[in-house]
C-alpha cells in the first residue's frame, strides 16, 4: 500500500502554490488506496511558530485533506537524526567542511567552478590539514560525502531524470540538523514510500536518493509538480496580493472556491465539474497533469480564483 505525505515548514501561511502541491500530493496516495501522512518539519527554531503550524493544518483540513496518524514533529525528533548522522560519519559516508558561506560562493563563481554545487573543497584534506582547520576554533559543517554519483530514476510527471548527488550539509556549523538529513530519516521511518513535492526541488533529488541508500533504505517513487507562478512569472508569493486563505476570506473567496481553482488548474486530470476533493479523487487521472507551470491570475477583486488557471 502505498504511503504518501506532505510536510511543511511553519514558517508562514500556505499559499495557492502550497496548497494545489498538497491537494495533489493527497490525491496520488488516496488514488493510490494508501495513507496519507503530514510531518511538521519546524528543524528551523528561529523561524518556525506554533501559529503557524496550527494555520497550515486548519487550511488542508477546510480544503478536505484528510490523514492518517499522528502528526509528527521534526523538533521531537533530534535523538533519531543525531542517530542517523552518527552511523553515517562511522561508515565514512560523511566529512567535515570548514569553509564559510562566502568561500563556497567564491569557488562557485571562479572560472570552471561548480556554478550551483558545493566545490569540493574540504572533502579530500589531510589528517593533519583537518586538525590545521579545527584549530582556528571554526565549527565543521558536517556533510555527505555524495561522491558525484550519478543516480537515476523514473519521475511520476517529469519521467526519466538523471542527476548527479553533491555534498550537502547534514549538520551546520550551529550544531543544528539540516533538512537533508531529517527528511530522509524520517520518511524512511514512517514508511513514505511515494514523494509529490514541487519540481523545484528536483535538483536535491540524487543526493537524497544517495543518503537514503547510505542509510540501507530504498527511495521512495517521486514526482514533482510544476509550480504555480504569479503574474510576473515568477514563483508565486505573498507580493503577488491575496494567496493565501486567511486573505482569501477577507475578500470573500472560501475553501470551496479554492478548491474549485484547483479542480481547473489540473486540467484534464480532473472531472472539471468536480466541487470538492472527494469529486476530484472520484476522477483523478495522473496521467493527463499539466507538465508545464500554472500561472495565477488575480482578477479586479485581487482573488484570481474567477479566472482559469492557465499553463
Amino acid at each position: 500500500m502505498t504511503t504518501g505525505r506532505y510536510a511543511p515548514s511553519p514558517t508562514g501561511e500556505l499559499h495557492l502554490g502550497n496548497l494545489r502541491t498538497a491537494a495533489l500530493a493527497w490525491l496520488w496516495a488516496r488514488h493510490d488506496s494508501g495513507r496519507f501522512l503530514v510531518r511538521v518539519e519546524d528543524l528551523d527554531s528561529e523561524r518556525s511558530h506554533d501559529e503557524y503550524a496550527e494555520r497550515q493544518l486548519a487550511d488542508l483540513a477546510a480544503l478536505g485533506i484528510d490523514w492518517d496518524g499522528e502528526i509528527i514533529h521534526q523538533s521531537g525528533r533530534n535523538a533519531a537524526y543525531r542517530s542517523a548522522l552518527a552511523e553515517l560519519t562511522d561508515a565514512g559516508a560523511t566529512f567535515e567542511c570548514f569553509c564559510t558561506r562566502r568561500e563556497i560562493r567564491e569557488a562557485q563563481s571562479a572560472p570552471h567552478g561548480p556554478t550551483d554545487r558545493y566545490p569540493g573543497t574540504c572533502r579530500d584534506l589531510s589528517p593533519a590539514e583537518r586538525e590545521r582547520r579545527r584549530e582556528t576554533g571554526r565549527p565543521p559543517t558536517i556533510r555527505l560525502r555524495g561522491g558525484d554519483v550519478e543516480f537515476a530514476w523514473d519521475d511520476l510527471v517529469l519521467g526519466a531524470q538523471r542527476g548527479i548527488a553533491d555534498d550537502v550539509p547534514l549538520q551546520r556549523f550551529d550544531g543544528a540538523i539540516a533538512y537533508n538529513l531529517a527528511v530522509v530519516v524520517d520518511d524512511l521511518w514512517q514508511g513514505v514510500d511515494q514523494v509529490i513535492r514541487g519540481d523545484d526541488l528536483v535538483s536535491a533529488t540524487p543526493s537524497q536518493i544517495a543518503l537514503i541508500r547510505a542509510l540501507g533504505g530504498t527511495s521512495p517513487t517521486y514526482g514533482h509538480v510544476p509550480l504555480v507562478l504569479g503574474p510576473s512569472g515568477a514563483r508565486l508569493a505573498k507580493r503577488d496580493g491575496a494567496v493565501t486563505m486567511a486573505d482569501l476570506a477577507q475578500i470573500g473567496v472560501g475553501a470551496d472556491d479554492v478548491v474549485r481553482w484547483i479542480a481547473r488548474s489540473l486540467g484534464g486530470a480532473v472531472d472539471a465539474q468536480a466541487r470538492t476533493l472527494p469529486e476530484l479523487l472520484d476522477s483523478f487521472t495522473p496521467a493527463r497533469l499539466p507538465r508545464s507551470p500554472i500561472t495565477w491570475n488575480p482578477d479586479r477583486h485581487g482573488s484570481g480564483l474567477d479566472n482559469r488557471a492557465e499553463p
